[in-house]
């Protein structure tokens, strides 16, 4: 199948980090839309917010007051979706099973400034975020009841984000989730069959078709995976295999920065609104184990699909069935690149 197929035939596309299929219907790109739109805000926010429970100095709801922190902040978070002093138990009944699961939720405050995403920030300041990542990583990576650390930002009302000062959370846990508990298999498959890094290997494949390529410096590609579900999805991947981010040096961080602020600030442009995503960074467990067949990356999944109040539905088919989209990756890498 050429190019050409791809764009014009209905089709399945392998994910070749978690093994599923996501259907893609490119005809169905041109059909006229009579669904919802969403609310859209482009208000200005201030600078300061004194009802913002992350700004610098403000009281949280548990009652602790914030540092008049100056860069990046972090905290345990409030309403931790995991239990550090979780009761250990387990249960089997017949087919009723469920065991104990232990974590640590930290929230990360990119900047004191409320009005900021991380698409009006500069690399040099969002490479502090990346420097914080890293201690937070480490520090939790240490904790033998830690196997797992998941790296991630909602960002926009239409995530689910209940407040817009920019941000980001970091949840640790005992057990490997079920994303990574599938990339950990066909990695570590793939390694076992050919020595190398499946994750190195396509992205060789794809610097050479350049089809899906946005943006690219020495140590980072950013692209529209072949696989991708969501629209404009997109994937920011080392050069060099890396199992997770504290092999970065210095300059690899402000690279892997200048990375994150020229997809983000495509993406702004892209329906001139704030884009609403939700990022995470996929990385080897914290198991003790060597995990060379790891190679870390970091995934954007923006909802949006025509415009800035054309939001993509996981409905039907995807609920029933499997992921569908109709803007094909190729299109959508096309059109972020244009802007950058």
């Amino acid at each position: 199948m050429d190019n050409t197929d791809l764009q014009d035939y209905s089709h399945k596309r392998l994910n070749i980090l978690t093994g599923e299929w996501v259907l893609v219907s490119p005809h169905r790109a041109k059909r006229p839309w009579q669904g919802q739109n969403e609310a859209v805000s482009n208000d200005a926010r201030p600078a300061y917010d004194e009802s913002c429970y992350l700004c610098a100095g403000n009281t949280r709801i548990n009652g602790e007051v914030n540092p008049k922190y100056q860069d990046v902040f972090v905290f345990t978070n409030d309403f931790a979706a995991l239990q550090k002093d979780s009761k250990s138990f387990s249960l089997e009944d017949g087919l009723l099973v469920a065991e104990s699961e232990t974590g640590i939720c930290k929230v990360v405050c990119f900047s004191p400034d409320h009005s900021k995403s991380l698409a009006d920030m500069e690399a040099k300041d969002i490479q502090k975020v990346v420097f914080t990542w890293q201690k937070e990583f480490k520090e939790l990576s240490e904790n033998p009841d830690i196997n797992y650390v998941q790296i991630f930002e909602n960002k926009g009302a239409v995530m689910g984000c209940s407040n817009p000062h920019p941000h980001g959370q970091i949840w640790s846990q005992s057990t490997l989730p079920n994303e990574v508990d599938k990339k950990n298999t066909q990695q570590l498959a793939y390694y076992n069959e050919n020595n190398s890094s499946i994750l190195g290997d396509y992205l060789a494949q794809e610097l050479g078709k350049q089809e899906r390529i946005i943006f690219e410096n020495d140590s980072f590609v950013v692209l529209i995976p072949f696989w991708a579900v969501w629209p404009f999805e997109a994937m920011i991947v080392p050069k060099k295999q890396q199992s997770n981010i504290l092999e970065l040096n210095d300059t690899e961080a402000l690279e892997y920065a200048e990375a994150i602020s020229v997809l983000t600030k495509a993406y702004d442009k892209l329906f001139n609104t704030s884009f609403p995503y939700s990022s995470g960074i996929h990385q080897a467990p914290t198991d003790g184990n060597e995990n060379k067949h790891w190679h870390w990356h970091m995934s954007f999944y923006p909802p949006l699909l025509r415009s800035a109040t054309v939001k993509k539905f996981m409905v039907g088919y995807e609920m029933f069935g499997s992921p569908q989209r109709d803007i094909t990756a190729e299109i959508a890498a096309k059109m972020i690149r244009e802007l950058i």
